[in-house]
């Protein structure tokens, strides 16, 4: 599959970011340099290591095409994911990716750190916490995904939550209400599915044939990843609005609700000489 090189990534990254405004997420990147590259769904959709993630190959190799970026010095990303150029970067410049790609090599051997092609940004150890859960999450049998879909709703605070998947059911694996401010109610319909890969834009289709009339929204959730397709699909203007959750986002929604997960705060504590020299 003719899938582009991180290096190839580089300069669409950048130009992606700028269309952007000089600054967006992860999200909003990988979507510009799809566009610029004009990246089929066959190539979107392809996953880089089903088994240990939910990541794409191209959503792996734009991560690599961020860290070169950040290593040299013209991008730079906020505790909220959302990445910005540096003042390095001026509109124009002349980038190359393989002068980018040597200099940030050998300022990581001059460092004496790992080598960089050893920590990508955005991607998790084989043994990290989200690979551990992932994997954890896809042992499940299908019963037991849809309960945990059931707690989490009801974590964020949904009522009334049934799971209610039954043969013949159009896909449509439970249903809640959501209140907002306990005065607006919202009926909501839910498909929770355990993939491996990706999920097209067929099947959110199918689930909003399912959902008509039923609720006011639908939310799909799963394991796997969706592809741009899918994502484009669920937001379609004039067709009943569907939320989509994905692997990473449920994981990181299981860490903030502390369920299945134990977070420990490490104290670190500093001795300031100084003050003792004061004495």
């Amino acid at each position: 599959m003719n899938i582009p090189q991180y290096h190839e990534m580089m300069v669409p990254t950048v130009r992606a970011l700028d269309e952007l405004g000089g600054s967006g997420t992860i999200l909003e990147i990988a979507e510009g340099v799809i566009q610029l590259l004009d990246l089929p769904e066959g190539i979107t959709s392809h996953p880089h290591n089903p088994d240990k993630s939910s990541q794409t190959e191209v959503e792996y190799r734009l991560a690599w095409a961020r860290t070169y970026l950040k290593k040299f010095g013209l991008i730079d990303n906020s505790e909220r994911g959302v990445w910005a150029f540096t003042d390095k970067y001026q509109r124009g410049m002349r980038l190359d990716p393989e002068e980018i790609v040597q200099t940030v090599r050998g300022v990581s051997k001059k460092s004496k750190k790992k080598a960089i092609d050893e920590t990508p940004e955005a991607l998790p150890k084989t043994r990290d916490w989200r690979t551990i859960m992932h994997q954890t999450i896809l042992a499940l049998d299908p019963s037991a995904f849809e309960r945990l879909t059931k707690r989490i709703l009801r974590e964020i605070g949904f009522v009334q939550v049934e799971v209610t998947g039954q043969s013949g059911d159009g896909g449509i694996d439970g249903k809640g209400i959501v209140k907002i401010q306990d005065v607006l109610s919202y009926h909501v319909v839910f498909q929770c599915k355990r993939y491996k890969g990706t999920v097209g834009p067929g099947a959110i289709r199918d689930f909003r044939g399912a959902m008509v009339g039923r609720a006011d929204k639908g939310l799909f959730i799963t394991t796997g990843t969706f592809t741009r397709e899918a994502t484009k699909e669920a937001t379609r203007d004039g067709a009943s609005p569907i939320d989509l959750i994905e692997g990473d986002d449920l994981v990181e929604m299981l860490k903030k609700l502390r369920l299945g997960v134990n977070v420990r705060m490490v104290e670190e504590v500093e001795v300031d000489t100084q003050w003792f020299q004061k004495i």
